[in-house]
């Protein structure tokens, strides 16, 4: 077969397997005709695609049908560090927040989520998920002056978290007075919806609590910090623990 060949008929499963995904229910005829091959073709591709694992159902006689096994899954997803480290956390904060709804299945999904991953990429998502508190929702005195963070402040403190980068930031306290520190953002603490960076403070050379609203500038200075014990911090976060009570 040629090269040109193999990249067709590769492409062609690409399309038939995302067919059968986005159909409940499509027979051979019309596979055949959304691709343009023959019936012939089109069985002999799905024979193919049942040797690859795809759990292809098929109803014989007239007016039959092909589809995907109603009992198949998702399969394996291809998830970077970043995208499985908020994937499986977002799943553990809906599960600590209890919500009345879903939560049969969420610690069922997490489970299968973390097996399905490399032995050091499930390391290294636990170790996060250990820096991510989960706490009651924040008082309605907090949340009388409460804003949504900057998208782009977001993803450099999402950045400097993951990576233990030392970052530098415009903090805005309750006093509005407006300082520039360097922390490092060891812990993250949610009292929904506000999220809280517990980090060292350069500045003051103590552990520091700031409201992740109140952050104006954040920019990673490329620096690798040392992970510190959760006890350094304990009084700043019980400071932000007793505000929310």
């Amino acid at each position: 077969m040629s090269k040109s060949a193999s990249t067709d008929r590769l492409s062609r499963l690409d399309r038939l397997t995302a067919l059968l995904k986005a159909e409940a229910f499509v027979t051979a005829d019309a596979a055949a005709a959304e691709l343009g091959v023959s019936l012939r073709t089109v069985r002999r591709d799905l024979g193919i695609l049942r040797e690859r694992g795809l759990p292809i159902d098929a109803d014989r006689g007239r007016g039959g049908g092909i589809r995907l096994d109603r009992r198949w899954g998702i399969g394996r997803v291809a998830l970077d560090y970043g995208e499985a480290v908020d994937l499986l956390i977002s799943l553990a904060i809906a599960e600590q927040m209890r919500s009345p709804l879903f939560m049969a299945s969420l610690k069922s999904v997490r489970r299968q989520l973390v097996a399905s991953f490399a032995p050091t990429m499930r390391a290294r998502v636990e170790n996060v998920k250990r820096r991510i508190l989960v706490a009651q929702p924040a008082s309605v005195a907090v949340l009388g002056n409460f804003s949504s963070a900057s998208p782009t402040i977001v993803r450099s403190l999402h950045q400097a978290f993951l990576a233990q980068e030392r970052l530098a930031i415009g903090y805005r306290d309750e006093r509005a007075k407006l300082t520039e520190r360097e922390i490092e953002p060891q812990l993250l603490l949610l009292n929904f919806p506000v999220w809280y960076v517990v980090g060292w403070d350069h500045l003051r050379d103590a552990p520091r609590t700031f409201r992740c609203d109140r952050i104006e500038r954040a920019k990673s200075m490329g620096e690798v910090f040392r992970l510190r014990p959760i006890e350094v911090f304990a009084e700043a976060l019980a400071g932000v623990l007793a505000a929310v009570a």
